[in-house]
């Protein structure tokens, strides 16, 4: 009896074993199953059924971005601003209402590469949501009127933006960094652009780049899929396929030389500045064991950037790094700001920390923190149907698959100290930085003058003048 029990008993504990350990093989996190269907007009759908909550959340996303600007800076931005002004069926003032009434969001905007929109509604008002969503994509009327007093707000922004150095230096980096390339082009315009743009230009970019194929909706929540595929497909299969024009862009060539753009603000009693370099395509292969070491870089509150800059020396109230990426090119960025009196100093530090992460080898405590910290941050950024129809948009439009996410943890784990290394010496900068600081130039150009060839412009001018 004593051995059938203690036989019983090793059988259960091997059970157990191969339990935990068939738990551990299996990912923590899995995509949701969603339906991906291409409608005849080029259109691309992608949906997802998610019933905890009643709530809807579409996204669209179209190539119609500031690459396509040429010369009028500013007229994709203002174009997908407009969509809101009016539809053949509804007026803006109907579909403020209407979205005001139902307590649904309604975003659309511009981007470099893309005119993206965003609506969360509850999921019983998708009848009463899904058709203006479809006239704004797909029947706008940039009427006279409420283009100029779209294109006043938008003459507004761009004068309050000068006084917000943070508000402006990523077009400032954009443009020093892409030059003549068109994602170089300055999303919001120019003042000076932006004045010269008209409605019938609206309606002539509309009329060229908003095109179904190439464009993708993503719909998330509480639905039926036959049901929602059904609705989606009667009123997009309208939208008229046209033929391709979206500017091809090419990649850019690394600067040969660190240079820096001193960005002159006179009233400024701190220094804002971008410190970065060529980086990657967000479909690149090793982009995930970029995202690792960057991790431990200057992508969390304990990175060995803010560490120095912040912890350690008191220079700033923060400092941290990324990639910011595109389809064709992409770029490092290192991030803060600090009084005029400490720029030397902490422009120095963070170029320390740069040559410390080709210089000091890597403990694997340091790496399995940062690969604890992206194991354990990103499930949770992928729950709410926001973050799920965001994360299939950018599936379709950077070209990866649900393999990132159902293989996360796995991919992760499997980065070592030498994979580190080989990003370190591949991706991240270790020369030929590009600068760009705003601030008061009579304080810092002598600065300036240490990290590159300095280019001098105002503040107060387009973005873009004198570069």
């Amino acid at each position: 009896m004593k051995r059938t029990v203690q036989f019983l008993l090793a059988v259960l504990v091997l059970a157990a074993i191969d339990q935990s350990a068939e738990a551990q093989s299996k990912p923590r996190y899995q995509l949701p199953h969603y339906e991906k269907v291409q409608l005849p007009n080029g259109l691309t759908l992608y949906l997802m059924e998610k019933h905890d909550v009643p709530i809807i959340t579409l996204d669209a996303i179209i190539p119609a971005g500031a690459v396509n600007d040429g010369h009028m800076a500013g007229l994709a931005s203002l174009t997908a601003d407009c969509l809101k002004c009016g539809t053949k069926s509804f007026t803006k003032a109907q579909i403020e209402q209407q979205f005001d009434f139902l307590g649904a969001s309604l975003n659309i905007y511009g981007s470099s590469a893309s005119a993206d929109l965003s609506s969360r509604f509850a999921a019983k008002d998708e009848d009463k949501i899904l058709p203006m969503l479809k006239e704004l994509l797909v029947n706008p009327v940039f009427t006279k009127e409420e283009f100029n007093k779209e294109k006043k707000r938008a003459l507004t922004a761009l004068d309050q933006a000068k006084e917000s150095p943070g508000s402006v230096i990523e077009a400032y980096w954009n443009k020093f960094f892409y030059g003549d390339n068109p994602y170089g082009n300055v999303v919001s315009g120019t003042v000076s652009s932006v004045t010269s743009i008209s409605d019938s230009d609206l309606a002539a970019f509309y009329k060229q780049y908003y095109n179904p194929d190439g464009s993708a909706i993503s719909v998330v929540g509480d639905f039926e899929t036959k049901e929602m595929k059904h609705k989606l497909t009667k009123l997009f299969s309208e939208w008229k396929k046209i033929p391709p024009a979206q500017m091809t862009v090419q990649p850019v060539n690394p600067p040969a030389d660190a240079r820096v753009l001193l960005v002159n603000k006179n009233d400024a009693l701190e220094t804002t500045f971008y410190i970065g370099s060529p980086g990657i395509t967000r479909n690149n292969p090793d982009y995930l064991a970029v995202q690792v070491v960057n991790t431990f870089f200057g992508g969390k509150f304990t990175s060995w950037l803010n560490n120095e800059l912040r912890i350690k020396s008191g220079l700033t109230y923060g400092a941290y790094s990324y990639f910011d990426y595109n389809k064709t090119d992409g770029t490092f960025i290192i991030s803060t700001h600090t009084a005029n009196a400490t720029t030397q100093a902490t422009i120095d530090k963070a170029v320390e920390v740069i040559h410390r992460l080709h210089s000091q080898p890597i403990d694997e405590e340091t790496l399995n923190s940062a690969k604890n910290f992206l194991i354990g941050m990103s499930p949770p950024q992928y729950q709410s149907t926001n973050e799920l129809s965001g994360l299939l948009i950018n599936m379709f439009w950077y070209g990866f698959d649900e393999s990132y996410i159902n293989n996360f943890e796995a991919n992760v784990n499997e980065i070592t100290i030498a994979k580190a290394n080989e990003m370190i010496a591949k991706y991240f900068p270790n020369g030929n930085l590009q600068f760009v600081l705003i601030g008061k130039a009579s304080d810092i150009k002598t600065i300036a003058e240490k990290y590159g060839k300095v280019t001098e412009v105002e503040l107060k001018s387009d973005i873009g003048t004198g570069l």
